[in-house]
């Protein structure tokens, strides 16, 4: 048995922290995608104001499987 696997890349955007701009990149891959079965930190970047993060953002890459399985 073998599958195949996708991957796309996201970029999740808070004013919380790095991690919850991960969550809310993953969230909005669940409303259409299903099967994902993990996730890559790939970036980590955030918007400065006035010497203080006022955005955090993260690039993750999203895996799901595709396909039915194959014998």
């Amino acid at each position: 048995m073998s599958q195949v696997g996708k991957v796309i890349e996201l970029i999740g955007s808070s004013s919380v922290s790095w991690e919850d701009a991960a969550n809310q990149a993953l969230q909005k891959a669940n409303e259409t995608l299903a099967n994902i079965s993990g996730i890559e930190v790939t970036d980590m970047t955030a918007t400065v104001e006035g010497g203080k993060i006022v955005k955090y953002k993260t690039a993750i890459k999203i895996v799901f499987t595709v396909g039915k399985d194959i014998d």
